[in-house]
């Protein structure tokens, strides 16, 4: 089957792998309060190490627990992201540290502003349902940093929205600021606006602020996508069966916190797994070991009864170019047919390298594509057409019929950036590349595209939460 790799036997066996690592390795948690709260529940705990060993009872108590369907709401709640109801979704990258305005030009540090252009321009995508920051904000105070980077992007987008949440301080912050847009807690509880990316730090590390922080956004049960990003051969042994072991002992751990925080919270699993380059010495984003593992991990995360997270779509190409349709492409329709709920994060230049909206747009175009794929054909006695193929009869034509006026929109797809002209009509067009292309319809957003404006009491309350978070956090920050 082409949306499934791994047997049964095989998803047990690396199941069966990962409890054992949790329970004879353990994890590393570096925090007091959850330290207490996995000894109090039936965990082996060293608070002088801060190895905490899980027992199986225990990680299928809390896989149990766990919320497994959920749905993020943008401002304009008919905008919304399904996890769990067999929907697929799509991100922009959540934050680069590097901004690319031209391909091939030179990187500069990424800045509030871009993460609003980032907003904006997702808002325009038809495919990009959860827009990305794209921008990780560079010379900012990081205390409250993030705050400001929520407001950008509620401005400028109707849609839901994901960026990096900081600490637990600023997420107090951003939390109160949703809770007064939605009109109350129970409102921004049933209608949640983003999630905090929960990442632990492979092999079976989890940082401190991440934990923290999840006391604050379960104040409104925010869902938490748990992602660790083990690397075949640097941080995961160098094979591919051994490091999907670690990736989920890594998730089956975090479901834990999230569960000792509070159960029932929902949890997407983000099997981001990824390989290491040992020639190039850094991460690959999307060759042939990212499709195995964005299928297995989606079968692992399935197996579980999760909505799942994968690192698909991307590429490890600089430009939009032959080598980025190739691998988004590729990547993402296997991604796409093992089930996954959500693919990212695109509109990423590289490796981590910079953000690029030119890459965004191409990657928009292979979600089109690979949407048209996935879906359900229509058979039928309309369709089947055996009327109009009988009075059309042998030798015939059927482009000046009524049935094909009637249905070919419906049926076939129709790309917005790839070329299907003659030659000589691509060639008095410009004979444009791909990149061209992709340059043309940026520019053409940015020029054009203006996202439905804030009410001047939304836009009240986002200037009083970032004048609030400033004043308090950055007096902190400086040990005021």
């Amino acid at each position: 089957m082409i949306g499934s790799i791994l047997t049964d036997g095989q998803l047990k066996k690396i199941n069966g792998a990962s409890l054992e690592i949790l329970w004879k390795i353990g994890v590393h948690v570096p925090h007091e309060d959850m330290l207490k709260r996995f000894a109090d529940s039936g965990a082996s705990v060293d608070f002088n190490t801060k190895i905490v060993r899980i027992p199986s009872a225990l990680v299928e108590k809390c896989v149990g627990s766990a919320g497994k369907k959920y749905t993020l709401y943008g401002r304009n709640l008919d905008k919304k992201a399904e996890f769990g109801y067999g929907k697929r979704n799509y991100n922009a990258i959540a934050g680069e540290a590097f901004w690319v305005d031209e391909i091939c030009g030179k990187r500069r540090n990424a800045t509030l502003e871009d993460a609003g252009t980032a907003a904006r321009f997702c808002d325009a995508l038809e495919n990009i349902n959860i827009p990305g920051a794209m921008s990780d904000p560079y010379g900012m105070d990081i205390s409250w940093r993030c705050v400001a980077v929520l407001a950008a992007m509620i401005r400028n987008t109707t849609k839901p929205v994901t960026f990096w949440f900081h600490d637990r301080a600023s997420a107090r912050h951003i939390v109160d600021m949703i809770i007064a847009l939605r009109g109350g807690r129970e409102e921004a509880e049933k209608y949640p606006l983003t999630y905090p990316f929960f990442e632990p730090i492979s092999p079976l590390k989890f940082p401190f602020n991440g934990i923290d922080l999840l006391y604050e956004t379960a104040r409104i049960n925010m869902p938490v996508p748990i992602g660790p990003m083990a690397q075949t051969g640097i941080s995961a042994p160098g094979t591919l069966a051994a490091t999907m072991a670690i990736e989920n002992a890594e998730i089956l751990a975090g479901i834990c916190i999230t569960q000792l925080i509070r159960p029932g919270m929902p949890v997407c699993y983000g099997g981001i797994c990824h390989a290491f380059d040992m020639r190039t010495t850094q991460m690959i984003f999307a060759g042939p070991e990212q499709a195995i593992f964005g299928t297995a991990m989606t079968q692992l995360g399935k197996f579980h009864g999760f909505p799942v997270y994968i690192n698909v779509g991307l590429t490890d190409s600089k430009r939009p170019d032959a080598q980025a349709g190739l691998e988004s492409g590729v990547t993402l329709v296997l991604g796409a047919a093992a089930g996954a709920d959500i693919f990212g994060h695109m509109g990423i230049c590289g490796v981590d390298q910079a953000a690029s909206l030119d890459i965004l747009v191409m990657q928009n175009e292979v979600i089109s594509y690979v949407e048209s794929v996935s879906r359900q054909v229509e058979i039928s006695d309309d369709t089947l057409g055996l009327d109009i193929i009988a009075k059309i009869g042998i030798g015939g034509t059927f482009i000046d019929t009524e049935f094909t006026v009637d249905h070919f929109r419906r049926e076939l797809w129709f790309p917005v950036l790839l070329d299907r002209n003659y030659y000589e009509a691509w060639l008095d067009a410009g004979g444009k590349s791909m990149e061209e292309r992709c340059g043309s319809r940026k520019e053409d957003i940015l020029r054009n595209h203006r996202p439905e404006p804030l009410t001047d009491e939304q836009e009240k309350i986002l200037a009083n939460h970032v004048n609030v978070a400033k004043k308090e956090l950055g007096r902190q920050h400086l040990g005021i």
